[in-house]
């Protein structure tokens, strides 16, 4: 069976499964949701280079073993285990945009990013934009230096703003969006100063092949070698062979003592998985940051609800994460 599967996706017939060529094959055959978790595996798995039929063989053959099956201890074969997770993007560090580097005792440079306020004014109306005004009023500007912090975007993928999941959120979703697509290109911004500088990682979701790449602005910016997490639910802390604990432990244990994260949504993955990961290196005293800039949610969630106790969803999840020992903050400013 495993052996026939390879013959599929071995579209040059030279006995090597490459990333490309899933790609391909995976769209070819009409790939979709029943087949996204083994996609996003072999995504992950070929990442560095391609797998040759025997390797493939045995990989599925564990994940046919597994109870967790893709999810399980096949994750500890991924190349983010045994090599640095980011590689030095050049593209971006010309005279127009000086590396990051050379700013160090300077005055930086203020990335522009879209104003989430005027957006929200727009196309949720003022109350909306006011409410949450009132809120980022409330936090503070932090200050960080890239010596001691990393920084995880949760989620950028095209699926949110162009793929199966704004697909599947019915009427106007291109409108919903909205936030969700300003913080990735916000995201995208700081990573065209830092990407290479602050030790970052990503998170996906498996989603069906068209909707699994980066947020398109961010396929330019981020390395095509780049490693990420599989985060299948809402929590990056599972399963707990996808990398992340490990990846954790490694960056910080040194002098580096905070996370940042962004990317989306607030009330979802981000909330969890921010809330998740203090509680669980609460004891190695790691500060988990939530940048509002770089985070976004669907617009309806930035509307007050009875739901929430008169709240919205966004400033519900906002005060979960603070009473959980998460800092919020309304920006970070990297120095």
């Amino acid at each position: 069976m495993f052996n026939k599967l390879f013959e599929t996706l071995d579209l040059n017939k030279d006995e090597l499964l490459s990333r490309t060529e899933l790609h391909a094959a995976a769209k070819r055959l009409e790939w979709h949701w029943p087949e996204a978790p083994i996609f996003a595996l072999l995504d992950l798995l070929t990442v560095i280079g391609p797998i040759s039929r025997s390797t493939f063989v045995n990989y599925m053959q564990q994940v046919s073993e597994d109870p967790l099956g893709p999810y399980g201890k096949i994750l500890l074969k991924a190349p983010s285990f045994s090599i640095p997770s980011i590689t030095k993007k050049e593209t971006y560090h010309n005279d127009k945009q000086p590396h990051l580097k050379n700013l160090y005792g300077q005055e930086q440079a203020e990335i522009e990013y879209t104003d989430g306020i005027l957006l929200l004014e727009r196309f949720a109306g003022s109350k909306v934009a006011s409410d949450y005004q009132r809120l980022l009023s409330s936090l503070e500007v932090l200050h960080l230096s890239t010596d001691v912090a990393g920084f995880l975007i949760i989620d950028p993928q095209r699926s949110f703003t162009k793929g199966a999941w704004m697909r599947s959120i019915g009427a106007n979703a291109d409108v919903d969006i909205k936030p969700i697509e300003s913080a990735f290109n916000n995201c995208c911004k700081l990573l065209k100063k830092v990407y290479g500088n602050i030790d970052t990682m990503f998170t996906r979701c498996p989603f069906p092949p068209d909707s699994y790449d980066w947020h398109d602005p961010l396929v330019e910016v981020i390395d095509e070698s780049q490693r990420y997490f599989i985060k299948p639910g809402n929590s990056v802390m599972f399963p707990p062979t996808n990398g992340f604990q490990r990846w954790v432990e490694r960056c910080f244990d040194g002098p580096k003592t905070t996370l940042v994260l962004g990317g989306c949504t607030l009330n979802s993955c981000l909330r969890v998985s921010s809330m998740e990961t203090f509680r669980f290196f609460k004891n190695r005293s790691l500060q988990v940051v939530v940048d509002l800039s770089l985070s976004g949610a669907r617009l309806r969630n930035f509307k007050n609800s009875s739901n929430h106790g008169g709240r919205s969803a966004v400033e519900s999840a906002i005060h979960q994460m603070m009473d959980a020992g998460v800092q919020v903050v309304r920006h970070v400013n990297w120095t």
